[in-house]
């Protein structure tokens, strides 16, 4: 069945994503700015509050449960979101964050106690759950939704074997590199365009006394996974899309000489003491600190630079300015060529396992570009809905991500560890960059990976 996931890798190579298009005019400030009240039914707010939920029906006292990895303070923001929709409704929505969504959502499949509804990272995971028949196909207006919301690229992603069952829901660009303007203006350190010179600047900041580079890979079940970003980042630079497309689907083998030699490259700066883990110690402390901590030395002076995605802009301390002149801000990760800047990045998507009208609702709402827009203006966020309205970025990163994502030059390839069959890229190449980080040598893990792959 894995092999299955081949069928997403026929895609063109730009994702145009053009803004407009608000889809469903639901004015969910207009419910969120006042407190509902009660109606007799119970639980569900006043006419005049309420009255742009009215379409998703009344579901006075049933429940929907909600899995997923997004976790902490993000969990926290959609559950703040999608209140007013909860007291709408009448419905109660139970949300269940977790380090190890994808070892923890197959236990509970095969155990017979699965959410009603769950946010696949991982369109090659969200693909065998279709395969072996566990989750049920979008209805008919969820999928209305998503085809107008979402670029076709994107609609493919959530679609197994012609059949659409999830509809997307955030997004993160994966290209950036973290830094504090103030410590660059400092120091006179300029902000690289090319590979070289992000590894001279590496060297010069090494020089003055400082670790450049400051990492962590640790997270749960999924630990590994920011280092296969490192290595997806960087072959997408060096093996072009095209070339990255035929890695993804396995037309490349992972311990190609090419996949080596990029590799090595991510090595010269993650498996170098004299550039890593500031503020942390040696190499091998990238694979205990936990993403979440990872880049936080920059704030503490300890470290330069931290490669991590869009959403990092919710893991810093509280009161971190993020601005271009704030105590942090981002740069693209460069390549060999600056003229050419193609985005790494990913996203989730809402699989059901149930199909009652209460579950289906909640789906339809989540595929809706105000629900985004909501998530938007409480803090972060970034998605590829085309009726995200710009305005309500809450900082300068992810107004930068939503342009690049609405960018129809932009050349996009989603996360490859997230669309190979699950086996390797929620196991083996995860579990392999762990290895690596640890003293394993490149070809040895590679070649571990590339034994991980399904038989034809």
């Amino acid at each position: 069945m894995e092999e299955g996931s081949m069928s997403l890798l026929s895609r063109p190579a730009r994702v145009a994503l053009v803004a407009g298009g608000v889809g469903l005019a639901l004015a969910v400030t207009a419910c969120g700015s006042a407190t509902p009240g009660t109606s007799a039914a119970g639980g569900s707010g006043t006419s005049a509050d309420c009255a742009p939920f009215t379409q998703f029906g009344k579901h006075d006292g049933k429940k929907v449960s909600i899995y997923s990895p997004i976790r902490d303070v993000e969990a926290d923001l959609f559950q703040q979101a999608w209140a007013p929709f909860e007291k709408c409704t009448g419905m109660k929505i139970t949300y269940e964050g977790t380090g190890e969504f994808e070892a923890q959502i197959q236990v509970r499949s095969d155990g017979g106690n699965p959410p009603d509804l769950a946010f696949f990272p991982q369109p090659g995971l969200l693909e065998r759950f279709a395969g072996a028949g566990r989750i049920k196909p979008a209805p008919a207006e969820v999928k209305k939704l998503a085809e107008q919301n979402w670029s076709a690229d994107w609609v493919e992603y959530g679609t197994v074997d012609g059949t659409f069952y999830a509809a997307p829901l955030g997004a993160s660009v994966k290209s950036f590199v973290w830094y504090s303007p103030g410590m660059f203006k400092e120091k006179g350190w300029a902000v690289p365009t090319t590979w070289d010179e992000l590894m001279k600047l590496s060297e010069t900041i090494a020089a003055a006394g400082i670790k450049p580079w400051c990492a962590g890979i640790e997270s749960g079940e999924a630990t590994g996974w920011p280092a296969t970003d490192w290595i997806e980042d960087v072959l997408l630079r060096e093996l072009g899309p095209q070339g990255y497309d035929d890695w993804v689907a396995h037309k490349i083998p992972f311990n190609d000489p090419k996949v080596v030699a990029a590799v090595d490259r991510v090595g010269a700066i993650l498996k170098n003491d004299n550039f890593v883990n500031g503020g942390y110690g040696p190499v091998k402390s990238i694979a205990s600190t936990a993403f979440q901590e990872g880049g936080v030395p920059i704030t503490e002076g300890r470290c330069a630079l931290h490669r991590q995605a869009s959403f990092y802009a919710n893991f810093w301390p509280e009161g971190t300015e993020v601005a271009e002149d704030g105590d942090v801000f981002a740069f693209y990760l460069p390549g060999n060529d600056p003229a050419e800047k193609p985005v790494l990045g990913a996203g989730e998507f809402v699989a059901a396992f149930a199909d009652r009208p209460e579950v289906q609702a909640v789906q339809a709402y989540l595929a809706t570009g105000d629900f985004a827009n909501a998530r938007m203006k409480l803090a972060t966020y970034v998605s590829a809905n085309k009726g995200v309205d710009i305005g309500n970025a809450q900082n300068p990163i992810d107004k930068l991500s939503i342009q690049m994502l609405q960018d129809p030059d932009t050349v996009f390839r989603f996360d490859g560890s997230d669309l190979m069959p699950a086996a390797v890229g929620a196991g083996a190449f995860w579990k392999g960059m762990t290895d690596w980080i640890n003293g394993k040598e490149t070809k040895e893990t590679l070649d571990f990976i590339e034994a991980s792959w399904p038989k034809s």
